[in-house]
């Protein structure tokens, strides 16, 4: 008692002072209660459900078992994947196919630049560029799932699993799932270790010592097909797999793909036998008579050791403490007490993105547009698509986890650089799908996508704003300095004025233009302004003179094309607002106030009226999941924060958050990292504002009925 008066008597003087001046704030956000008011239920087997365990460079999907008993029932929702960012695969090449041999030459100004395309006719260049395309691929590395018997000695099918009750505990990263096969209960407990390669399953049902439930591990082979979804168990022929030790409660299985090799790893409590029981097919059978045993299973590219083998116990201790670390570390908003209805589900977005995007895309290499789920355009990150995954860990506090993926740029520094130098330009040029070593794919649409050029300043300026020290300029000047010379060198002269223009070859981020006419793209213009007076605010940073090429390509920019009143999309599609096909796709002119701050390039009054137009008459059932977080920006930096709201919520279904929290695009693509990515970004500008925002909660309502609490976010620029 005595230390507890002496403690009131220490800070009640100073919560007092803090008070008269108006600087007290609110208690810090119960983060526990807030993340767990949204952990997800499922009840069913439901295949759009599927809940995932990882830490960022590795993940773990389950169905309603708790683990991956039915990836074939569950590969047309959201598939039953487990991938590593280490693990890609290629077929073997024996045409021996390069990627010059999908170069076409285009018209840029007076000279021509070669790209890698997609060939339409028929022979080897298309046949080249098909391969190089589909490899390498990411890897789905096997399913470990359990095996039923029922009682009649039969198999038991995804019909026979009754009483589903599951539930995702998003502030441990843990899963709890519970389910009767003939009134027989069965709970398992299902964790990732938080920086190994290690999943960790705990099971309780009188079936363990009925020898009627154990695990499987199943080893598919890749489709090379766009999307693989990772059930391919039909293609023996094209893999071997080998139970290679087998020892004391362990053992580990080799699976090779062509030059491809890594292990698996099993560790387990009491007794347990493994035994292949058919082509690429184990069955982990318990011995120990008990109703309760845990296993651990690792996957790993060394394939000449044991490995560690991690007990369930160490797992989880692995996983409480790093999932609550990071809950209790950088930003948390809280919306509880708001009278709109519409709250909770903001709230709720954030909360299951966060946790997504911290298991999707928190690794070493920019993810996949489907994180580490399943193979979306082969598994190949798209790098315009890396402000949208890694953006926000910046905002929220947590620029560690950009860092991650940002610092992949240094690795992949020459082949950017010799990129842009098969292409006649200076500096470096970044790819647009690449693999994780760096290596471009060839694309008739991506090749020529530009907004991902500057994104490298954008990212390494959201650094250096966390962490100004001398350190980070040393880190990231020199790349942003290539980016910078490529922008300048990418520029073309106009012959009619003088001026600089962007294109052609060029493809806006609305992919619905002829590449070979198209310049000027109101978004990428202002993208360049923006990005150039950035890279002169690093050389001062540094010391430096401002760069001569550099302040002359921002002086003779072409202003952003302007019609009736409002932005085009491009200086080279005057019908932009009368043709149909350009009301499709990515509004991606308003990111240019939205995702880009206001600059003296534009004009707020024209952006308006451009956001207006777009709202009342744009196809926005063909729309991507950012689409709708980019529009909130917009209107969050127009001062409309009722629209910004709307636009966040937008009842069009590739706006859609599942049960478990990811975006919904359409059959073929379950889930989109980029819209979680988008709905933290968005709701940071909302709360958080940006620089010279002036008005605290810039797109929250301001009607009464939304209570907002937020701390560790940080402003936009």
């Amino acid at each position: 008692m005595k230390s507890l008066n002496r403690y009131a008597l220490l800070v009640l003087p100073c919560f007092a002072m803090l008070l008269r001046a108006g600087m007290v704030v609110a208690a810090p956000i119960n983060r526990q209660a807030l993340v767990s008011r949204h952990n997800p239920v499922v009840n069913s087997m439901d295949t759009l459900a599927s809940l995932t365990v990882g830490n960022g460079r590795f993940a773990f999907t389950t169905d309603g078992t708790g683990l991956q008993t039915f990836p074939v029932e569950y590969s047309k929702g959201v598939p039953l994947g487990t991938q590593s960012e280490w693990a890609w695969h290629s077929i073997p090449n024996h045409q021996q196919y390069s990627f010059t041999e999908s170069l076409r030459n285009y018209k840029a100004g007076n000279r021509q630049v070669s790209y890698g395309v997609q060939w339409n006719e028929v022979g080897r260049q298309k046949d080249a560029a098909n391969y190089v395309r589909a490899n390498p691929h990411r890897l789905q590395m096997g399913n470990v799932g359990f095996w039923i018997k029922l009682s009649n000695g039969q198999n038991a099918t995804i019909n026979d699993i009754q009483q589903v009750r599951q539930q995702l505990n998003l502030f441990t990263g843990t899963i709890d799932s519970y389910f009767e096969v003939e009134g027989v209960p069965v709970q398992v407990l299902t964790l990732c270790h938080f920086t190994q390669d290690v999943v960790a399953i705990k099971v309780k049902s009188a079936l363990l010592a009925q020898n009627r439930l154990g695990l499987q591990l199943l080893f598919p082979y890749p489709t090379l097909e766009w999307a693989d979804m990772g059930v391919r168990y039909n293609a023996h022929e094209l893999h071997q797999t080998t139970l290679t030790s087998l020892a004391a409660r362990q053992a580990r299985i080799m699976h090779q793909l062509d030059t491809t090799r890594y292990s698996v790893g099993l560790h387990w409590s009491g007794e347990a036998d493994v035994s292949e029981v058919g082509r690429h097919r184990f069955k982990v059978t318990s011995l120990s008579g008990s109703n309760e045993q845990w296993f651990t299973v690792s996957f790993s590219p060394k394939v000449n050791t044991t490995g560690n083998a991690f007990s369930f116990a160490q797992c989880q201790e692995s996983s409480v403490k790093g999932w609550q670390q990071f809950w209790l570390s950088g930003g948390a908003v809280d919306f509880s007490g708001s009278t709109d209805e519409r709250a909770h589900e903001v709230e709720r977005r954030v909360v299951l993105s966060q946790y997504l995007t911290r298991v999707q895309c928190a690794g070493n290499f920019p993810p996949q547009e489907t994180g580490l789920t399943y193979n979306s355009w082969y598994g190949k990150p798209h790098l315009e698509m890396h402000w949208w995954h890694a953006v926000h860990f910046a905002l929220w506090g947590r620029p560690q986890l950009l860092q991650g993926t940002l610092n992949w740029y240094a690795q992949v520094y020459p082949q950017a650089r010799a990129l842009a130098k098969r292409q006649g330009y200076a500096g470096a040029r970044w790819q647009k799908m690449v693999d994780h070593q760096g290596n471009e794919s060839p694309s008739s649409v991506g090749a020529f996508i530009i907004w991902q050029q500057p994104h490298l300043i954008t990212m390494a300026e959201l650094v250096y704003k966390a962490k100004p020290s001398p350190a980070t300029l040393k880190q990231y000047a020199y790349l942003v300095a290539a980016t910078a010379d490529f922008m300048v060198s990418f520029l073309l002269k106009d012959s009619t004025a003088n001026r600089l223009i962007l294109g052609p070859p060029v493809m806006p981020a609305q992919e619905r233009f002829k590449v070979e006419e198209t310049f000027n793209p109101t978004y990428e213009l202002h993208y360049w302004h923006w990005a150039l007076t950035t890279a002169q605010a690093w050389r001062k940073r540094q010391g430096l003179a401002p760069s001569a090429s550099y302040q002359q390509a921002i002086a003779q920019l072409s202003a952003l094309p302007v019609q009736q009143g409002m932005y085009l999309a491009a200086e080279s599609a005057p019908d932009s607002y009368t043709n149909p096909r350009y009301r499709t796709d990515h509004p991606s002119v308003l990111g240019t106030i939205g995702m880009l701050p206001h600059t003296g390039k534009t004009d707020t009054t024209i952006m308006k009226n451009t956001f207006n137009w777009i709202w009342q008459h744009w196809d926005w059932q063909d729309t991507w999941g950012w689409d709708f977080p980019m529009t909130a920006m917009t209107a969050t930096r127009l001062g409309m924060p009722d629209r910004a709201v709307e636009a966040l919520l937008m009842p069009i279904r590739t706006n859609t958050y599942l049960v478990n929290g990811h975006n919904y695009q359409d059959q073929r693509l379950t889930l989109y990292m980029p819209g979680n990515g988008g709905v933290l970004t968005a709701v940071a500008l909302m709360v958080a504002g940006f620089e010279g925002a002036g008005a605290p909660l810039p797109g929250i309502p301001k009607n009464g009925q939304w209570k907002v609490q937020w701390e560790g976010i940080k402003p936009m620029f």
